[in-house]
């Protein structure tokens, strides 16, 4: 008895000690777009660490002694590239697990804007590159399908509107505006935080009146006080157009996702810019 029971004994210590190594392969992804489409190809055969936080401007991230130890421990290293987030590339660098997103062929970048995930479609091609580099080709296809149904929305929403000027706190919808006909007026430049001069923001506030702009767009994860000041002084209103950098830490508890908060981009498109 006392044999059988120590047979048995380690036969749950051998499956706990083998448990973790049977959890997947383990995936540092750089910021949320890319954490999500790790996360819908991978399913259950990865384990994947978003290393921005919510809440977090993936922009100001910096590299941590426990963000490069993740790092260099991961399966696969998911980024963006390009220089997006330069702390967590030099902490990279190249090694064979390491996958520069923006590196992926047919994108067809704009030299100063990495925001491709906002076009359904690059993503899409994102969605594909992840999940050959995860060694699951065949689990793009029903995201790639769901984004292909995405696009088709944002053709139709946007198809009849009396505006096609977009004004916005932070110059990250050149692709968005590319794939649907939108005039980007940005009020300051890539970086979010950066701070215009006033014949910038003067000349800013000078298009929003000329093109009769009802609305100036700010975002969820920087200070809406830019966005504020040209909306006043234009007599136009304020509203939320997200970049889809992140997800804030309310976001996240609601369970919202770069599906929903795309549909609520298109919502706030509409309305602003007169569409039926």
């Amino acid at each position: 008895m006392r044999a059988g029971i120590i047979l048995i004994l380690s036969a749950f210590l051998l499956a706990g000690c083998s448990g973790g190594s049977q959890g997947g392969d383990h995936v540092v992804a750089a910021f949320y777009p890319v954490a999500f489409a790790a996360t819908e190809v991978g399913g259950s055969g990865v384990v994947v660490r978003n290393l921005t936080p919510p809440g977090v401007e993936p922009h100001d991230l910096e590299a941590t002694p426990s963000t490069v130890r993740a790092v260099k421990e991961a399966d696969h290293v998911l980024l963006l590239g390009h220089g997006f987030q330069p702390q967590l590339e030099a902490a990279a660098g190249n090694g064979p697990s390491v996958v520069h997103l923006l590196d992926t062929s047919g994108l067809r970048l704009h030299p100063a804007d990495p925001h491709v995930w906002l076009d359904p479609l690059r993503y899409a091609l994102i969605v594909k590159r992840i999940a050959v580099a995860l060694g699951r080709p065949r689990a793009a296809a029903p995201v790639v399908a769901r984004l292909d149904a995405l696009d088709r929305e944002y053709r139709a929403g946007l198809a009849h509107c009396e505006r096609h000027e977009i004004v916005t706190s932070h110059e990250a919808f050149a692709y968005l505006g590319e794939r649907y006909g939108l005039q980007q007026i940005a009020i300051t430049g890539i970086t979010p935080e950066a701070e215009p001069r006033p014949q910038e923001l003067q000349h800013v506030i000078d298009v929003v009146r000329k093109t009769h702009a009802t609305t100036v767009f700010f975002e969820t994860l920087v200070s809406p006080r830019l966005a504020d000041t040209v909306a006043h002084e234009a007599g136009a209103k304020t509203a939320v157009l997200d970049p889809i950098e992140g997800l804030t830490k309310d976001e996240a508890k609601r369970g919202d996702d770069y599906f929903t908060l795309m549909r609520q981009n298109l919502r706030a498109l509409r309305e602003a810019l007169g569409c039926r």
